[in-house]
């Protein structure tokens, strides 16, 4: 027991050693283990972290598809999709995701990939947010672990920006051959770099023969050296040049071109190619010139046509200014063109106009101009004249050829010339008013007796004009109620009664103030102002001849009528139309006064027309008596109940005999026909008494009143009332007459 006992210990510590042992070495080798795997699961952290890392670092996406076409797994990268994009993929085949064609060309790539283990190469076309996306694809084939069925993996890659380039190149290679325009690109130094075929085709000059030539090479000598520097300056400071040039071909032919040079730099702003376009316009160039000819040109003679004679006339009226010279626009017509164009027919006509063109061209100088207008009309344009004579010595020569004679198709033919002329700058107007201006002068040529010229009358055309502007002013005024009635009391000398008053018309000028009858009315007499101007009066003096009536003011009105007006259609019925507006008037209140000059007309319906008022009630008197060229003629035809003696007899009868004498004539007559008479233009006292002496009774003027508005009418004639000049003041003188 006790040896067991000892032994015991013994026996177990070997046993326990040789257990501990094993466990220590199981404890080292699970160590050991245990360090080896997670060196191989660091190691495949740092693999799998290298392939993430490299997976995040490429823009393409990579799929695994099945041999069916399912997607088992995506890895989009920065590639454009979603994760519900995604998941959408991995439920579904390349069919169901893709376009077809787009599909084929995935599957003809996994079977290729099949055959031989990859497929590079293929593009397809998608859609991304509605913009459509190339990619391209690599393909390679995985073998299943499991089924031994195989996967394919698909890298897809966006190739956007280099499909677009690759169509640019395209477009730009296409475009450089197929251009009908000849493109030429140098370098910096001019050397040619390449030309496309349509070059060749203008210039005659192959590839092979111009590549490596300096561009100066096919400069020809029809460009000036000063042009091809300027090309080359405007180049350097712009870095582009456009216009046109003339060339030669290969063959020594000329053309014209139509040319653009651009230079083409770096980013660093250093040129680096020029590339030149250019066009041949030759054909261009001569249909503008057959236009132009069309244009500017009489089909008939040759010579300017009217556009030209325009155009030439502009440069011309410059230069005249410049050089304080003067320049001629002469308006010929042919006289007696028509009779020879009748009788012998067109052609001889037509021979004719185009003989006198030649000898029109060889009597002018040859900076002077020859135009047809059409028919037998032409224009002259002389230039650099020092005064009007050097004009009349060139027309001189112009009448001159065209009176000579013709032989035309055996037939001896004739013509003269009627010229109207003005002259520019002192006829300072414009092109269109020249040739009206030279058109009127060359009229006035013909009425002097043809086969002469005529100078324009420049101080008669801005009178006619003056006249014309101030007649569109009446008008205005006449819209704008601009006139105005003034009236010039009427009295009996012996006892100082008002026996009427005397309508006066006035124009308010806005700028001029109130202008008198004699500034304006000439120039509406024979107008289509005169009779609505008249009516006006009419109306006007009527309406203030009832407004007096209805205060309790009878005033006789004397309205003066034209000839004209007087016998218009349907005078005497507008004149009944304003009675019957104003049924208190009395028809007897109301005189027209008829100038005797005007009646030098149709005396006959004047005579009709006074009738026709007379039976309204209305009397009539014939004005400015004795200044007619028939006086007597009037007074014994012409039914008028009143005669008044013009001023101008009456403001010298004092000193001139002979005034005296016509004075007392026609009050003479005035009673021997039966008619009452009446005297304008009483100035003065002495005036009125010598009219009293020789019986007339009744007078106007500034030694009674002048011209007054209507308003004031009425207190002038309680103060005249109240004077009595005549009946108190010269009671002694005027029974002294007696």
């Amino acid at each position: 027991m006790y040896l067991e006992a000892a032994l015991t210990p013994l026996l177990i510590y070997p046993l326990a050693a040789m257990a501990l042992g094993v466990s220590l070495i199981n404890r080292i080798q699970h160590r050991r283990e245990t360090s080896r795997r997670i060196a191989a699961e660091r190691q495949l952290l740092d693999a799998h972290a290298d392939l993430m890392a490299t997976l995040h670092a490429i823009p393409d996406m990579l799929l695994e598809v099945d041999a069916e076409g399912y997607h088992r797994s995506i890895w989009a990268g920065t590639f454009p999709i979603s994760d519900a994009e995604k998941e959408f993929l991995l439920h579904n085949k390349i069919e169901d995701t893709l376009p077809p064609e787009s599909a084929t060309t995935i599957r003809r790539a996994m079977q290729e990939a099949d055959a031989t283990g990859s497929s590079t190469g293929h593009r397809i076309l998608v859609t991304r947010h509605e913009t459509p996306l190339w990619c391209e694809l690599s393909v390679s084939k995985k073998t299943s672990d499991e089924t031994c069925s195989p996967h394919f993996l698909i890298l897809a890659r966006d190739i956007t920006e280099r499909v677009k380039a690759e169509t640019g190149l395209h477009l730009a290679a296409s475009v450089f051959s197929c251009s009908q325009d000849g493109i030429l690109i140098t370098d910096a130094e001019g050397r040619i770099i390449d030309v496309n075929p349509s070059f060749t085709r203008i210039t005659g000059y192959t590839r092979a023969e111009s590549i490596g030539k300096n561009a100066k090479w096919f400069r020809s000598e029809l460009i000036p050296s000063d042009a091809g520097a300027e090309i080359i300056k405007t180049l350097s400071q712009k870095g582009t040049w456009q216009g046109e040039i003339w060339n030669r071909r290969k063959t020594g032919e000329t053309y014209a071109e139509r040319c653009s040079i651009d230079a083409v730099r770096d980013e660093q702003d250093n040129i680096q190619m020029y590339v030149t376009v250019f066009s041949d316009i030759s054909t261009f160039k001569a249909h503008q010139a057959e236009l132009d000819r069309i244009a500017y040109f009489d089909p008939l003679t040759g010579v300017a046509n009217r556009r030209l004679l325009t155009d030439r006339l502009k440069i011309a009226q410059a230069r005249a200014r410049r050089s304080n010279r003067q320049l001629a626009i002469c308006y010929i017509d042919l006289d007696g063109f028509k009779p020879i164009n009748d009788t012998h027919g067109h052609a001889v006509g037509d021979q004719l106009l185009i003989q006198i063109s030649k000898r029109l061209q060889e009597a002018l100088r040859g900076d002077d101009t020859i135009a047809r207008l059409g028919g037998d009309e032409f224009v002259l344009l002389l230039n650099n004249l020092t005064d009007s004579h050097d004009c009349f010595v060139v027309l001189d020569r112009v009448l001159a050829s065209i009176s000579t004679p013709l032989a035309i198709d055996h037939h001896r033919v004739s013509v003269s010339a009627s010229i109207g002329v003005t002259l520019f700058p002192e006829d300072d107007v414009g092109v269109d008013t020249l040739m009206r201006h030279a058109d009127q002068a060359m009229y006035r040529a013909k009425e002097a007796g043809k086969n002469c010229y005529h100078l324009f009358d420049i101080q008669l055309d801005r009178q006619i004009k003056s006249q014309r502007q101030t007649l569109l002013r009446l008008k205005k005024a006449l819209a704008d109620g601009d006139f105005r009635l003034f009236y010039q009391p009427k009295v009996n000398l012996r006892h100082g009664q008002v026996v009427g008053v005397e309508a006066l018309i006035r124009w308010q000028h806005p700028e001029l103030g109130l202008q008198p009858p004699m500034s304006f009315l000439p120039l509406i007499e024979g107008t289509d102002l005169e009779i609505p101007l008249g009516e006006w009066v009419m109306q006007e003096a009527i309406s203030q001849l009832a407004r007096w009536a209805e205060s309790g003011l009878v005033l006789p009105v004397s309205i003066n009528v034209s000839s004209n007006h007087l016998q218009a259609p349907c005078f005497t019925e507008k004149l009944r139309s304003l009675l019957l507006q104003h049924p208190d008037i009395d028809p007897r209140w109301i005189e027209l006064e008829i100038l005797e000059t005007s009646t030098l007309g149709d005396i006959h319906q004047i005579s009709v027309s006074i009738r026709a008022c007379q039976a309204l009630g209305i009397d009539c008197a014939l004005d400015d008596f004795g200044t007619g060229h028939s006086s007597l003629t009037h007074l014994r035809q012409l039914p008028a109940k009143t005669i008044k003696i013009d001023r101008s007899f009456v403001l010298n009868m004092l000193e001139d005999r002979g005034d005296h004498a016509i004075v007392d004539g026609v009050i003479g007559l005035a009673k021997a026909f039966g008619r009452e008479v009446i005297a304008e233009g009483l100035e003065s006292l002495e005036h009125g008494i010598a009219l009293l002496k020789l019986g007339c009774e009744q007078a106007q003027g500034f030694a009674i009143a002048k011209p007054m508005p209507a308003n004031d009418l009425p207190a002038w004639i309680e103060k005249w009332h109240s004077a009595r000049n005549w009946e108190n003041s010269h009671t002694k003188k005027l029974e002294s007459v007696m």
